[in-house]
């Protein structure tokens, strides 16, 4: 089983932070485009190479937000409508995520299997998770589904922000 984590700062206004590998050294470098249309986050490895990437889709009536791994798009995530509190489904094919993704204490399933672990550290300055891989192969795709469901949570506070 592989460990690692995202530590994101506090008024970080540049959108760039590293994931960590249990050792403390740098295993992805993660860049957001901080004032770029569509939306995009993208995931390289220690060797600068592109290996995910988030866009959120930009003409949509309910926002919308698109996973690529490897260039190939794997996972959708979608608002859906609801008048009270703001509900998101997952789509995948093979990959199912249970649990309190939107706490991010939540596993990651394919096929009915256990394919890695994610929760959020508390009393940290800034947004920290704990990510357990436990299929070397889906090790890209948590990753980019963690800082995805991060994305979709930061959107949502600040258009509930920018609404009161």
């Amino acid at each position: 089983m592989k460990k690692l984590y995202i530590k994101q700062k506090v008024l970080s206004f540049n959108e760039k932070f590293m994931v960590k590998d249990q050792q403390g050294d740098d295993a992805y470098y993660v860049e957001g485009s901080l004032m770029k249309i569509p939306k995009t986050f993208s995931i390289s490895n220690t060797a600068g190479t592109e290996v995910a990437l988030i866009t959120k889709k930009v003409f949509s009536f309910l926002p919308k937000f698109y996973v690529e791994v490897h260039g190939q798009e794997v996972v959708t995530i979608n608002k859906e409508f609801s008048f009270f509190k703001a509900r998101y489904s997952i789509d995948a094919a093979s990959i199912e995520v249970q649990g309190n993704w939107w706490d991010m204490d939540f596993e990651v399933f394919q096929y009915g299997e256990v394919v890695g672990k994610v929760n959020k550290e508390w009393f940290t300055w800034g947004d920290s998770y704990k990510i357990q891989v436990l299929n070397e192969e889906m090790e890209t795709l948590i990753i980019a589904l963690v800082i995805a469901i991060d994305y979709v949570k930061a959107s949502q506070a600040a258009a509930s922000s920018a609404a009161t």
